[in-house]
């Protein structure tokens, strides 16, 4: 019996910004990450989310009807509102491959200190995302290397 290489499947990056209805408390977040780290190994979703004071950007990456399908229900998710769509792509391969989950909770002087990061919020509030330079997807890829 021979094995056969199946060619890999297109990899779907989708990342969306939303505002919490209510400021989550660390207990409430380290729950959530860890019911979210278990879904997302069952269904072979990986991504990063960061977290401040109410703000999520988070970036699902995987098999393409999967990531669709995870991200109307997070948009149904009556937790959080003002859900939007900020990039969809295909990639040949995953960014953040090693976690079903990668998080951050960031504090205002992260923030402060991220380059970018202030104008890409400021911009996202303002809805005005067509003349911000800075990608979603990249400004999240600056912070794989700390995320948990």
């Amino acid at each position: 019996m021979t094995t056969q290489t199946l060619p890999a499947s297109p990899v779907l990056t989708l990342t969306y910004t939303s505002s919490a209805r209510e400021l989550f408390s660390i207990d409430e977040l380290v729950e959530l990450v860890e019911h979210t780290r278990r879904k997302n190994e069952r269904l072979g979703v990986s991504g990063l989310l960061l977290y401040s004071g109410g703000n999520v950007i988070q970036t699902l990456e995987g098999e393409p009807e999967t990531v669709d399908s995870l991200f109307w229900t997070i948009a149904d998710d009556p937790r959080h509102t003002d859900v939007r769509l900020l990039e969809r792509r295909g990639r040949d391969d995953r960014a953040f491959a090693t976690w079903s989950m990668g998080f951050r909770h960031l504090t205002a002087r992260e923030i402060a200190d991220t380059a970018g990061y202030t104008a890409f919020v400021r911009h996202s509030v303002g809805r005005d995302l067509d003349t911000h330079q800075e990608s979603a997807f990249e400004l999240l890829e600056r912070f794989r290397a700390t995320a948990v």
